[in-house]
């Protein structure tokens, strides 16, 4: 089949994570014999930040503004097979509005974002989505499965079908790899700095730092203000491509994962970023939400303290044969279950499966 995506960015990790979420499933969804297009706003700050300028599972269209490529590009969605609107697009609303006017079937949204969609939409709109645009989908793509699907997505806001469309990670760029000495640490975390995430951040590593000054810590990710106080075992790197990041969850003794307040609220929302850690056999500690344990066992593949002084515990009380087993039970969960391939069957499943009747 063919089919066209309109989506954030795919040749571009710098401060996002929609661009290995893409990689990793539209790589895997060519190599089940699919041709795809994706059409990506030429942003100037993945321009200057560019680290996949021409993938080799799919045609990628950079454009200057939409008006410039709106004919051809749906033209080119008229004749796919499939049409996939990913969140976050530049001028989303008007990329939908044009291609349901002009009649583009099946279409479908794919949203990395869901619980910050809610949010948006609820506090009057997201910039990329209107909600009276929702019930023209043929079917709703969310990271964030669970209860949201029915009680928020299809009750409230009218979604024909949500189903879930988790991450996924793909296990020949993410496994084990040795150590890199500069990343080495005791606790490393890999994120975007945003405030309601800060909080764990705060908590879970840089207090952590302060009661534990021998040992190291990294934390990796942009937009952090001038402002943090990072302690002094505390390196910040500003930036990591996503080659280094198999490195960067094998060096650290264990790993943290910091959630979105929106996505804790509603629960079932894994990051790629669990996935990609878990695939390379991290050990992780992350905070607590919904639906967790529907990915994880608490316990015996991630660990899931409640204050700077559990962590603080785990560091130094736990054995190394014993961390060391919680990242092997993790990643032979996610490779049982959550590669790429994995993942990409589904889709193809979702985009070919009957429309729900009401």
């Amino acid at each position: 089949m063919k089919l066209v995506v309109f989506g954030l960015s795919i040749s571009s990790s710098w401060g996002n994570g929609h661009a290995t979420t893409y990689r990793a499933l539209l790589r895997a969804f060519a190599a089940r014999g699919h041709e795809i297009v994706f059409y990506e706003w030429d942003a100037p700050w993945y321009r200057e930040s560019r680290d996949l300028p021409r993938p080799e599972f799919c045609r990628l269209k950079l454009y200057p503004e939409w008006d410039a490529v709106a004919a051809e590009a749906v033209a080119e969605a008229r004749e796919a097979d499939a049409v996939l609107v990913g969140s976050y697009v530049h001028d989303g609303p008007r990329v939908i509005d044009d291609l349901a006017e002009a009649g583009v079937d099946p279409l479908f949204f794919y949203d990395i974002d869901t619980p910050v969609t809610v949010a948006a939409l609820r506090g009057g709109g997201a910039e990329y989505l209107r909600a009276e645009q929702i019930p023209l989908f043929t079917r709703y793509f969310s990271f964030t499965g669970g209860p949201f699907l029915h009680e928020v997505l299809e009750a409230e806001l009218g979604a024909r079908e949500a189903v879930p469309l988790y991450c996924s990670v793909d296990p020949e760029r993410y496994h084990r790899t040795g150590a890199d000495p500069e990343l080495a640490c005791e606790l490393g975390y890999m994120g975007t700095y945003a405030p309601d995430r800060q909080p764990v951040v705060e908590g879970f590593l840089l207090d952590v730092a302060r009661r534990m000054p021998e040992r190291a810590f990294v934390v990796a990710g942009p937009q952090y203000p001038a402002d943090v106080a990072w302690p002094a075992n505390v390196r910040h790197l500003s930036h990591l491509p996503p080659d280094r990041h198999p490195a960067f969850y094998s060096s650290a003794a264990w790993q943290l994962n910091a959630t979105r307040a929106d996505m804790v609220a509603a629960g079932w929302s894994p990051s790629v970023r669990l996935f990609e850690a878990a695939a390379c056999g991290a050990a992780m500690i992350s905070d607590r939400w919904p639906g967790i344990d529907h990915f994880f066992t608490p316990g015996t593949e991630i660990l899931l303290p409640a204050s700077t002084e559990e962590v603080v515990a785990i560091l130094r009380d736990t054995h190394a044969d014993d961390r060391l087993a919680i990242g092997e039970a993790a990643r032979a969960r996610i490779l049982a279950a959550h590669t790429a391939e994995h993942r990409a069957a589904e889709l193809e499943s979702l985009l070919l499966a009957p429309v729900r009747v009401a």
